[in-house]
């Protein structure tokens, strides 16, 4: 049975939100400092370590989260923690559930609280499918490696768990996969599309998709009317139908629960259970998070909504927000933006996506500007998904991408003039796909463009704009999003083959890590400046923490799963570090703050 003893009340404060004292002081609290303690335990296995249990109290927006360490003890400091009223949950405990609910606790002021929190085994298979990440589900499913990275189109707009709950027949699956042509700033509630492109458009994205399924073997897709980028299956060809066909084994069309067993990543062990998280809920419940940087001169961490015109501003301390919107540009195009990025005055840069444009929202005037890419670059298929304005005082210039031609931008902010750069000519000539995803640049301001497509980082020297390509020893291996770190060393996600990369210029190679669990599709990395570099992932809701002296890699769960991570970062400014994400699914920011 559950006990909780539950010591002392005290009436909450007028601002229901988590008593917050600052990040600087962040330690393992012992029970004697600590506002709430207590021991997670089963029948099964005793005292359970990698739990995540959590508290929020009533009426915030703000949850913290602890990890049970090897004794099954938690710990809440108490200078994190305000009295009053907290709601309890439990988390990462695959297989398990709450024996009983806790319900609502009191947490006093003068001592510590006391809650023994016991789990009992699940052995409804439908209830425990809910708990698997969606890395999980792709080592459990049956079939070739190939097939399964192929659900990653799928997880960039909802869970697995979602699809492989159906009971689709093959020939339902093709119809839902020939409707899956949805702009990747979508939702289930909220889907959206482009207009459709014009021929010379439409013939580009054929030409692309030649190259792209011939080097895979596969016969291409039948040109589709609207994002190239999307996650859509496109025509009624012969590999629609092969993941038609491989859907209808993997869900629950023929059997009432899954015919194959549930593989299940380890639960977070030693320094992976010393670490608190915050959970950040936003007021829009439809906010995508893509991405979250930390952190402005004032502290205040700011984000975009990856399918909405809007970008926020969040005060780690209150978990206020203020939302400022975003002016559309192209009317009738999707909506939505990505790539938060500081320059040196404070002023927050991010890209419009389909909207064709660049945004900035300037700290001394308290108000967005926004600027069109030119007519003849801005057609049905450009999308403006980063920005580089890190280093604009070298030269006065902000670097950008264009996804849909493939061409690099530069904006000059003190002309306002735009310049387009080809840096994949050469490789068009030879009929190889190449195409610029995250971009970077170091101290000079020269451009680093990954192509996880293509699989190159390509350098353009910011004076002559000449192209110099590096290739990751890992072919396909998907350079993605990544940092520069104080070394102008590129770290870099290889999202097609779970590994990071780091390219040094100066020994010009690129060395990799593996990533401790499959499935993980690494979408970006960055260092701190104490020497280790932090990674999320969009499938396995782990946080990793690398050592690239030793190549260990520390796991810090998220206290949810389905949890799709894209950009992060890391603020080095509290004397340790602290690592920030959005949800791509959900209105959420987390902050994971180690214990070391």
């Amino acid at each position: 049975m559950l006990k909780a003893s539950l010591l002392g009340t005290i009436a909450g404060s007028a601002v229901a939100l988590l008593c917050f004292t600052g990040c600087s002081t962040v330690q393992p609290a012992a029970a004697g400092d600590a506002a709430l303690t207590g021991q997670v335990s089963s029948q099964e296995e005793g005292p359970m370590e990698g739990v995540v249990v959590g508290v929020r109290k009533e009426g915030s927006t703000i949850a913290l989260h602890v990890v049970t360490d090897s004794t099954g003890h938690f710990h809440f400091p108490q200078d994190r923690l305000a009295a009053g009223r907290y709601s309890v949950s439990v988390g990462r405990a695959t297989g398990y559930e709450l024996d009983e609910d806790p319900g609502v606790i009191e947490i006093a002021e003068e001592e510590p609280s006391q809650l023994e929190l016991r789990l009992r085994k699940i052995e409804d298979r439908l209830v425990i499918a809910k708990q698997l990440t969606n890395a999980e589900w792709m080592m459990s499913a049956p079939g070739p490696e190939e097939q399964k990275r192929g659900m990653y189109a799928c997880e960039r707009c909802h869970s697995l768990y979602r699809v492989l709950k159906t009971t689709y027949n093959v020939d339902q699956w093709m119809q839902v996969l020939g409707r899956m042509t949805y702009y990747i700033g979508s939702t289930p509630n909220k889907p959206q599309r482009r207009p459709r492109p014009t021929a010379a458009e439409r013939a580009q994205i054929e030409r692309h998709n030649q190259v792209l399924w011939a080097r895979r073997g596969l016969k291409p897709p039948r040109a589709r009317g609207g994002d190239e980028m999307g996650g859509g299956e496109g025509g009624g060809d012969a590999r629609r139908r092969a993941r038609a066909e491989w859907l209808a084994t993997a869900n629950l069309g023929s059997s009432p629960t899954w015919p194959y067993e549930f593989k299940t990543l380890p639960r977070a062990t030693g320094r992976g259970t010393q670490v608190m998280i915050t959970e950040y809920t936003l007021p829009r419940p439809e906010t995508m998070v893509h991405d979250a940087a930390c952190c402005d001169p004032d502290g205040m961490v700011w984000y975009a909504d990856f399918g909405s015109q809007f970008v926020g501003k969040l005060d780690p301390k209150t978990g206020s927000v203020t939302e400022y919107p975003v002016p559309v540009l192209k009317p009738g195009y999707p909506e939505g933006l990505m790539d938060v990025r500081f320059d040196t005055a404070g002023n927050v840069w991010f890209g419009m996506m389909a909207q064709g444009g660049l945004a900035k929202f300037g700290r001394e005037t308290q108000k967005i500007q926004a600027w069109s890419l030119p007519k003849e670059v801005n057609g049905a298929n450009s999308q403006v998904a980063m920005v580089m304005p890190h280093f604009a005082h070298v030269d006065g210039k902000v670097w950008t991408n264009n996804v849909g031609p493939r061409t690099v931008h530069r904006f000059d902010v003190n002309t306002e003039q735009w310049e387009t750069i080809d840096p994949y000519a050469t490789f068009r000539e030879n009929s190889e796909v190449q195409s610029t995803y995250g971009i970077n640049a170091d101290s000079r301001n020269n451009l680093y463009a990954n192509s996880r497509q293509g699989g190159y980082i390509g350098r353009i020297n910011a004076g002559t704009l000449e192209v110099e390509f590096f290739r990751p020893p890992t072919p396909h291996a998907g350079p993605r999003r990544g940092r520069m770190d104080l070394q102008d060393r590129l770290w870099v996600a290889l999202s097609d083959v779970d590994k990071i990369g780091m390219l040094d210029p100066k020994a010009e190679g690129i060395r990799e890590w593996d990533v401790p669990t499959p499935f993980t599709q690494t979408y970006d990395v960055a260092a701190d400046q104490f020497g280790d570099v932090w990674m999320g992932g969009e499938s396995s809701d782990f946080v990793y923490r690398l050592d690239p002296e030793t190549s260990q890699f520390t796991m810090y769960p998220l206290p949810k799963v389905h949890v799709n991570i894209r950009r992060v970062d890391v603020d080095s400014s509290q004397g340790r570090p602290v690592f920030w994400a959005g949800d791509d699914h959900s209105p959420t920011i987390y902050r994971v703050e180690p214990f070391d």
